[in-house]
């Protein structure tokens, strides 16, 4: 039985396709599209999980969308006329796009798969609510038989978060909050005030936190949010306005702080790194107070994690360290996309009936769902771009010229196997650097990836050597980057009165570690583990740098630039490769040198700038 999962039109649209409860492909819209955060309906993803699957429409059983749009017009007339007069201007932009095409969803959707796959659907169409498609997406592939489920958002229909209980093939709603009340929301109102784009820039407020100081912590609880000890709360919604107009924060929410908001790209003030710290901390306590609530009152020894509130990984690290489960797995698409593949699975397990397939050491496959392309495909590809490429003989080869590379202070495109489903690049689709480097953090930002200098990087380390350098347990497991832990004492370096006493944006030239270029400014790291069962050939890399120079670690970014998705295609990383200033691409076993390239010259990073747009 095949079933297909649809997320679509709010953000990061995407599809998902399950056979007989195995995951066999999943991939977002904006990854075909090159539009980032794409929000229509997935032609060109579902495109491809058809072919990877090599079905026809007419072989799809069922088609599930990941939320219920009538509920969720329902909650936006009532907000509106909760609040009339106020909000006719954001009324009157919502309404005509409702009228058109959400309320006949059913339509589009059907007008959209007879695009995408040739002909018209035949089968039964399913809607799945959507923190049942969060909490699906975040139990079923999970290694776990038993858990809590925690999904935090911004909003579904109604609910905005919600703590479920997952045993076998059956999640069941335990409690919920619901709308307005939302830290999903509460923590994007803090995104627009400091300058960064909603529904982009979170993960941006996240890496500026630790430059500041909370002394806006006290602020936020005693007039923004009143929070209990279950970890739920209450938004004072008079200094919001994301329930009716255009803006997330109105003028009393400035008038508390006392500064506008940020004007996007503008300087980056100490005030507003403050802010950024002062709503982290707010964020970390309602987690974990919630996180110790779900497991009072499901008696789960292990949690699931989903939502966008789950990308937050410092909260997930604190989760993990202080909170009362032995083990936590969230999913690595925890926004909206990873709804589609929840929608799917929540069809054949709750809806019908069907027995969990084991994965190992789960069923995500190391989120490596997306597109592949074979060695030939790419030298075809190269040939007619007449790039100059040489190839190596196998995988062992290619390790070490790769791994003698990056140790050369060479900045490498890693172009490998399938793409990654989710936000992370996970060695897939990646832009790798050694991480000892005093310099390379600020190079990256600024010549390669084309952004602000303050964004740390994550590592990714071995797995069985990630005790030697983080405060992580022997062997502990974090393949998809989505936990926070600190840099070991004795891998930290430079003088630390220098560190605490620097402020703001100076504190990036303090020496912090002997892996500078992955240690954030409070000494800790976006944690990505390695093993040989989920990427092999990422683990002979690393295995290979590490003989060579005695470091198991590698910086692991993703390999776009600011505004851009992740690559896809051979031809989106060649791009990218050529307009950047990357030394090497490395795409399957051929190896581009950018110095042998014709016509190779240094980029104007302030031309090459207007090309994309803020993200």
């Amino acid at each position: 039985m095949k079933i297909l999962g649809i997320s679509a039109f709010y953000h990061d649209s995407a599809a998902a396709l399950i056979e007989d409860g195995v995951i066999v492909a999943a991939a977002q819209e904006e990854r075909f599209t090159r539009k980032k955060h794409d929000e229509s309906f997935p032609v060109e993803a579902i495109r491809y999980c058809l072919a990877e699957s090599g079905a026809t429409l007419a072989e799809i059983d069922y088609v599930v969308f990941y939320e219920k749009p009538l509920i969720k017009f329902e909650r936006l007339i009532e907000t509106y006329l909760a609040f009339v007069p106020r909000g006719f201007a954001s009324f009157r932009r919502a309404m005509p796009v409702w009228v058109k095409e959400k309320l006949f969803l059913k339509r589009e959707i059907r007008n959209g798969l007879k695009e995408a796959g040739g002909m018209s659907f035949s089968g039964r169409l399913v809607y799945t609510n959507h923190h049942e498609s969060h909490a699906a997406s975040a139990f079923f592939p999970s290694p776990f038989e038993e858990a809590a489920v925690i999904c935090a958002d911004g909003v579904g229909e109604w609910t905005t978060t919600s703590i479920f209980k997952g045993k076998g093939t059956k999640i069941e709603a335990i409690t919920d909050l619901r709308f307005p009340h939302s830290l999903g929301l509460l923590y994007s109102a803090f995104t627009y005030y400091t300058g960064f784009r909603v529904n982009s820039g979170e993960y941006k407020l996240m890496g500026l936190a630790p430059y500041g100081r909370p002394r806006f912590a006290d602020t936020i609880r005693e007039h923004l949010v009143d929070i209990k000890d279950d970890g739920s709360f209450r938004l004072d919604m008079s200094y919001f306005n994301y329930c009716t107009g255009l803006t997330m924060t109105n003028r009393r929410f400035d008038d508390l702080f006392g500064e506008p908001p940020r004007k996007p790209e503008s300087p980056l003030t100490n005030f507003y790194m403050d802010v950024a710290a002062s709503i982290q901390e707010v964020t970390e306590e309602i987690m974990l107070r919630m996180a110790r609530h779900a497991h009072a009152v499901t008696g789960a020894r292990n949690l699931c994690l989903a939502g966008g509130v789950a990308l937050n990984c410092v909260s997930n690290g604190r989760i993990l360290r202080e909170g009362p489960f032995e083990k936590i797995w969230i999913q690595p698409a925890a926004g909206d996309a990873g709804g589609a593949l929840g929608a799917a699975l929540f069809t054949w397990h709750q809806l019908l009936e069907r027995e969990r397939i084991p994965g190992t050491p789960d069923s995500q496959a190391g989120s490596y769902l997306g597109p592949s392309f074979s060695d030939d495909e790419i030298a075809r590809f190269l040939d007619g771009k007449e790039a100059v490429f040489e190839t190596a003989e196998d995988d062992e080869a290619l390790a070490a010229r790769v791994a003698e590379l990056i140790a050369d202070e060479n900045v490498v495109g890693w172009f490998q196997g399938r793409m990654e489903f989710g936000p992370r690049a996970l060695g897939g689709r990646s832009i790798l650097g050694d991480p000892r480097s005093l310099e390379m953090q600020k190079t990256m930002n600024v010549k390669i990836k084309f952004r602000e200098s303050f964004r740390p990087f994550a590592p990714s380390v071995l797995r069985d050597r990630v005790d030697e350098y983080f405060e992580m347990r022997e062997n502990e497991d974090s393949p998809y980057m989505l936990l926070v832990a600190d840099v070991r004492e004795e891998k930290r370096a430079g003088d630390p009165e220098q560190l605490a006493s620097a402020e703001g944006l100076d504190k990036l030239g303090v020496h912090r570690s002997v892996v500078q270029a992955i240690t954030h400014v409070d000494y800790s790291a976006r944690v990505q583990t390695v093993d040989e069962v989920r990427h092999p050939l990422y683990h002979s890399l690393l295995r290979e740098f590490d003989r060579l120079t005695g470091c198991p670690v590698l910086i692991n970014t993703s390999f776009n630039v600011r505004g851009e998705p992740i690559v896809c295609s051979p031809e989106n990383a060649y791009f990218c490769f050529q307009a950047t200033n990357m030394d090497v691409l490395v795409l399957g076993r051929h190896i581009l040198l950018k110095s042998a390239q014709p016509e190779c010259e240094e980029i104007d990073v302030s031309r090459h700038l207007e090309q994309f747009a803020l993200d």
